[in-house]
């Protein structure tokens, strides 16, 4: 399959999730006593951590290979899918953006919640903006895919992205504050994760044999 130039760009948002998870891992070792099983993602970026510096060089790889693969995917499928999955797609760029813009201008003024405008902002308009956003997206390719069988396999990663997405949301409400990190890293990664997908997708055109195809 003869790939347009567009299409490599797709390779980007696997580059971001390998990134972001390498961010994430390399960035304890720059906060003494960081426990990431207790710890949320967040603290590692907020101002008064240790890991801070380090962390906005790392995470330079993350956002630009994101936000790149994403809106190249967006630009890609126009007016070639269905309307759902369309509409799913768009959602979960704008996320991107919003995501990748919000909580570099108000990232957390220390550790937890502090209460400040900026923690206000990181908190319940950011974060509340980019969880929207990304079950609503994640919900529109869901329908997307089981309108239009050639992309079920797409419906179904975006399925366990949304459990993954869940579990995470539920889990940091239930889970004893010792443990709060795990079930917040399914959450974070989940939409990370699911860039790289769409990437792949990118960098496949959108198309993938059928099994008649395959077995001949």
């Amino acid at each position: 399959m003869k790939r347009r130039r567009i299409q490599y760009f797709g390779l980007m948002g696997i580059v971001s999730f390998i990134a972001y998870v390498m961010t994430i891992t390399c960035s304890t070792f720059a906060y003494p006593n960081y426990n990431w099983m207790s710890q949320a993602v967040s603290d590692l970026f907020a101002l008064d951590s240790p890991a801070l510096g380090l962390w906005n060089q790392l995470t330079i790889v993350y956002m630009a290979s994101g936000i790149v693969s994403i809106t190249l995917v967006y630009v890609y499928i126009e007016n070639k899918l269905n309307q759902w999955i369309q509409l799913g797609i768009g959602l979960f760029t704008l996320m991107n953006w919003i995501s990748c813009i919000g909580y570099q201008l108000f990232p957390l003024s220390q550790k937890g919640y502090a209460g400040t405008f900026t923690d206000f902002m990181h908190t319940y308009v950011v974060t509340l903006l980019v969880v929207l956003l990304s079950i609503t997206s994640l919900i529109c390719i869901i329908i997307g895919g089981y309108k239009d069988k050639t992309y079920i396999n797409l419906s179904r990663w975006a399925a366990t992205s949304l459990l993954f997405m869940t579990f995470g949301a539920i889990g940091v409400g239930i889970v004893p504050s010792e443990f709060f990190g795990i079930p917040e890293r399914f959450s974070v990664l989940s939409a990370t994760f699911f860039n790289a997908v769409l990437g792949y997708y990118l960098y496949r055109g959108f198309q993938f044999p059928t099994k008649k195809q395959r077995v001949l």
